[in-house]
């Protein structure tokens, strides 16, 4: 019997992404002197120009977010053309004054990912560019989770044929669509990278809408048979007045 060779998926990359959640010491935040807290602000509100400036230069796109519930308080979502200027807008953020106050809780590194099963891509398509460097809304909220597909026994998705792959995935795509212009999603790879294999993020002006969507999409096979989640995380993107009411200043 011919033994049956996997196929890889055919992928390409884009903006390299980071989401970097920290934790605020609210009792320390509020117990430094108003000065110190003003000048802290006065930072962060400089390296927020700097990120705005950079995306609207086409260099990248970032959004901070209030995060809901215990493993986070804030996301600092950043999105570069390489890993170097990456590591610089986090190493800024930490080495700023307002990192005194803050503390890390969670965070994935991984690359905006396009895949195909059967055939390359176009990069130069108009369909493909623009989904390699995603701009974030500045507005609305987002849900971010990272996942693997299933190696376990008799579902493992890595032994799958490509048409078989492309099936399964041309359904979960039709799925997706039913939710175009409620929710936008961006997935970036990290096989390598990070402990998961990919991210998901989900951005959309209702976050009733995160329910929806994953909840309909866990019927569709290739969720069912061959999707494991990792944690949840969902927040409210705070423009620059509603960052600084966060901060209680």
């Amino acid at each position: 019997m011919e033994r049956h060779v996997p196929e890889p998926t055919h992928t390409l990359e884009g903006w390299h992404v980071l989401h970097d959640f920290r934790l605020l010491d609210f009792a320390r935040w509020f117990s430094a002197p108003l000065e110190a807290r003003e000048d802290a602000w006065e930072e962060l509100k400089g390296l927020v120009r700097e990120w705005r400036e950079l995306e609207e230069a086409g260099q990248g796109s970032y959004g901070i977010y209030q995060v809901v519930g215990h493993k986070a308080d804030l996301l600092f979502l950043n999105l570069r053309p390489g890993l170097d200027p990456l590591l610089e807008a986090e190493a800024r953020l930490s080495r700023s004054a307002f990192a005194r106050y803050l503390g890390r809780s969670y965070s994935f590194y991984s690359v905006v990912e396009l895949g195909s099963q059967e055939k390359p891509l176009d990069p130069e398509s108009p369909y493909v560019k623009p989904r390699l460097t995603p701009r974030v809304p500045k507005s609305g909220y987002v849900c971010f989770y990272p996942m693997n597909k299933r190696r376990q026994d008799q579902d493992n998705w890595y032994m799958l044929p490509a048409k078989e792959r492309a099936s399964l995935m041309k359904a979960h795509g039709e799925t997706g669509r039913k939710y175009q212009g409620k929710v936008m999603q961006v997935i970036s790879g990290a096989q390598g990278l990070d402990d998961w294999e990919w991210g998901v993020d989900l951005f959309s002006e209702d976050p009733v809408q995160f329910k929806k969507i994953v909840y309909e999409m866990r019927f569709d096979e290739v969720s069912a048979r061959y999707g494991e989640f990792g944690p949840f995380f969902v927040g409210k993107y705070l423009d620059e007045e509603a960052l600084r009411a966060f901060l209680g200043l």
